[in-house]
């Protein structure tokens, strides 16, 4: 069964390897501020096509406050290669905290049963899941919840 809305953000404990920081620095910054995890794979090609969207989206309400945390999330043999993580990484921008998570510990703490890439999970400043959305229509629905959360900052800016 996945994560349901009001559900308490697990912990990022786990991860095999951080990169952009670490489990420490990803903890203290989401800590009391809206928070929007994302998963991928290097092997996804949605996630890949949606990078700059999300790259936009982090832009634009990073500047409101969201905090995000990037998970790399192996499916296959080659997606552990961290070489290829990394490389990813810097072709993406991804320049959030980036946990790799090879034994799938994230993926079950976020109860991600079936693996889903790209998975976007978005909770509150209290840590409470607002939204969670999945593959390529993902970002739309992401966008639609990050518009309601930061709906009275955004029109002030």
């Amino acid at each position: 069964m996945p994560m349901r809305i009001g559900d308490a953000m697990p912990s990022l404990e786990g991860a095999t390897t951080w990169f952009n920081g670490s489990l420490e620095d990803a903890t203290e910054t989401i800590k009391e501020k809206p928070t929007l995890v994302h998963f991928w794979a290097v092997s996804c090609g949605i996630c890949k096509d949606k990078m700059p969207q999300l790259n936009e989206i982090k832009k634009k309400y990073g500047a409101l406050g969201l905090q995000t945390i990037a998970v790399h999330m192996p499916r296959y043999e080659a997606d552990t290669d961290l070489d290829l993580v990394d490389e990813a990484i810097t072709a993406n921008h991804i320049t959030e905290p980036t946990a790799v998570d090879s034994l799938h510990k994230l993926k079950d703490a976020f109860l991600n049963e079936q693996g889903w890439v790209p998975v976007y999970y978005l909770f509150d400043a209290e840590g409470k899941l607002k939204t969670r959305a999945a593959g390529e229509f993902g970002i739309s629905v992401l966008q639609t919840a990050l518009d309601k959360m930061f709906a009275t900052q955004a029109a002030a800016a």
